[in-house]
């Protein structure tokens, strides 16, 4: 045995000798359960001359072992591995989670020098990351900060609340900004309230709950609430479709009033237009208030909006950002030394 603890191919028959073999590099992933492997990957394990692996921890070892693959723990360079497969040997490397770059640098480095005959590479994929498989890494980062991190292991809901409203500002301001890296950002700062939050609620002695209890919520809620697509009913408009949810989820909470479940607290113009929404949705005729003032005038102008299918509150924005602009424009020759509110 080397200095790297691999041990060499014995002498090879004359006949067979010069045959290049082949190398095979097993990738799985952490996020998917171990053991759980591809058909071809268990082929590929099952029919190789060895199966090496550099890392004794690997969380499959145990697995292929079970399974009857007997894999040897070493690390050999990308020479000992080309010598092993001299003779049309099948080596499998099971890779580590970094992949194994010194190793496939070397394999890359040997193939252009043109001195050897090198075997056949195959990259095989032995397990996949399925959609939203990075969510999972995501709540593991979680726990951990939860637990390590002096300032996140003291947060509570009432704390964070401030953060998810910021958060949700900005995430409209990337929106319409039409910057699509800003965008994704924001999303992920977003997404990172929710995960916090749950966290958070997990550690709840009278009623915990996790993230796992959350997503499955939302999963069965929007299944429920679209009987068009997951059942036999039909929606051939969005307005349909609105009309639907909105009977649904008044069933489910039971309310006796299209006014319930609208918070109070959001921005002015977004509440009267919610308001003017359900009014609508729900087919009553409900005149607005008269009195005297811009409040009324307000009113009045979002209710408009909102038939015509504006969003009051998005106009006012967009109106608002175009005034920004005008002020920067009158400024930039002679920018203010200092601004006070």
């Amino acid at each position: 045995m080397n200095a790297t603890g691999f041990e060499p191919a014995p002498d090879q028959d004359p006949d067979t000798a010069s045959a290049p073999g082949r190398i095979v590099l097993l990738t799985t992933s952490h996020r998917v359960a171990p053991g759980l492997l591809s058909w071809p990957a268990w082929q590929a394990l099952h029919t190789a001359d060895r199966v090496l692996c550099a890392d004794g921890a690997h969380p499959q070892l145990p697995y292929l072992r079970e399974a009857g693959a007997a894999v040897d723990e070493t690390s050999p360079t990308a020479e000992e591995l080309v010598g092993a497969c001299a003779g049309g040997h099948t080596v499998v490397v099971v890779a580590t989670g970094e992949g194994e770059p010194a190793l496939t640098d070397g394999l890359a480095r040997l193939a252009g020098s043109g001195r050897i005959q090198m075997p056949e590479l195959e990259l095989l994929p032995a397990s996949y990351d399925l959609p939203g498989a990075r969510l999972l890494d995501l709540v593991q980062v979680m726990d951990r900060i939860r637990a390590e991190c002096p300032w996140s292991s003291q947060q509570t809901h009432e704390g964070l609340a401030k953060y998810g409203i910021e958060e949700a500002y900005e995430l409209v301001e990337a929106i319409e900004e039409g910057d699509r890296d800003e965008l994704r950002e924001e999303l992920g700062d977003v997404l990172l309230q929710v995960v916090f939050h749950s966290r958070i609620a997990e550690e709840d002695p009278d009623a915990p709950f996790s993230v796992d209890d959350v997503a499955g919520g939302i999963v069965a809620k929007l299944i429920h609430r679209h009987p068009h697509v997951f059942g036999d009913e039909t929606a051939g408009t969005p307005e349909e479709v609105k009309a639907h949810w909105l009977r649904t989820k008044a069933i489910e909470k039971q309310r006796s009033s299209v006014t319930e479940g609208i918070p109070l607290g959001q921005p002015g113009l977004a509440l009267a237009a919610k308001l003017a929404s359900r009014v609508r949705t729900a087919g009553l005729e409900v005149p607005l208030p008269r009195g005297e003032g811009i409040g009324y005038e307000l009113l009045a102008l979002a209710a408009r909006a909102e038939a015509e299918g504006v969003d009051p509150e998005t106009a006012l924005r967009a109106a608002a950002r175009a005034y920004r602009d005008a002020i920067r424009e009158v400024e930039a020759p002679h920018p203010p030394d200092n601004v006070k509110e």
